[in-house]
């Protein structure tokens, strides 16, 4: 097989109808997601706890796995969040969109692969490998010991920071629209779906922005346990001087973001 012929079986599997139903329903399994570490978050601002778990990816899955239909659900979930990883791999790969956009399909495909990971960790071995606020930590650290560790660990903290602002643009901007197949949409629909999509990805956009800042604290320091993951950063939030409204808003955004991904389940371009 030549490479055009590589690259046409390629095209055909990422346009394939299975591949796309699939990919919504990883959508959706990403909607849940949110919405459980919008809810932990919640319960952080204003009951100052999150029954003992974590308020990222590893304690909204544990949350899942706690219910009767839990593992079900999970392999639901693996499924899904496989066609996401599939599907922007061939974005990056084959896609014919912008440098940009194929760099941007390339981070999803990252994020995508260690949420499939976490997965079968916790399915198959019974633990999810620990939390984020850990592999920052980790990761920070192996870093940190590489030749201009420090330097690279500093650019990550500012790639971060880029990223928030970026979402927090797309967000204020409503340039998540473009993702969407608005012509179909009712007029309701896609009003709601501005609204959440605006509130969610500026909400994303705080945390990218408060972790950046923690990542550059680390490298400055020379101290990896600076770097926090998901959980820590969105409790620093409730330590600032807006106290823990600060927090609640943007767990509040988070769940709103969660609905969203359930509009994109059903409108996203595919």
């Amino acid at each position: 097989m030549n490479m055009a012929q590589m690259e046409g079986a390629a095209h055909r599997a990422a346009n394939s109808r299975t591949l796309d139903r699939l990919a919504r329903l990883g959508m959706a399994c990403r909607g849940i997601l949110y919405g459980l570490i919008g809810f932990l978050a919640l319960q952080i601002a204003f009951f100052g706890g999150s029954g003992g778990k974590e308020a990222d990816k590893t304690g909204a899955l544990e949350i899942v796995r706690e219910q009767s239909f839990g593992t079900v659900l999970l392999w639901l979930m693996v499924v899904g969040f496989v066609a996401l990883t599939l599907w922007q791999l061939s974005e990056a790969l084959i896609g014919r969109g912008r440098t940009k956009d194929r760099l941007e399909s390339a981070g999803r495909t990252a994020v995508y692969a260690l949420i499939v990971a976490t997965l079968l960790s916790l399915l198959l071995r019974g633990d999810a490998g620990g939390s984020t606020d850990e592999q920052s930590k980790d990761l920070t650290a192996k870093l940190m010991d590489l030749p201009a560790g420090q330097f690279l660990v500093g650019l990550i903290g500012l790639g971060l920071i880029a990223l928030g602002a970026y979402w927090a643009h797309k967000g204020w901007k409503k340039r998540f629209l473009k993702d969407l197949r608005t012509g179909e949409m009712p007029a309701k629909a896609r009003e709601l779906a501005e609204k959440l999509g605006m509130a969610g990805y500026l909400a994303r956009g705080v945390i990218a922005v408060a972790a950046g800042i923690f990542v550059i604290q680390a490298a400055v320091t020379y101290d990896p346990d600076q770097a926090k993951g998901i959980d820590s950063t969105l409790r620093s939030l409730a330590e600032t001087p807006v106290g823990p409204w600060l927090l609640g808003i943007v767990a509040i955004g988070l769940l709103l973001f969660a609905v969203y991904c359930f509009f994109e389940a059903r409108w996203h371009r595919v």
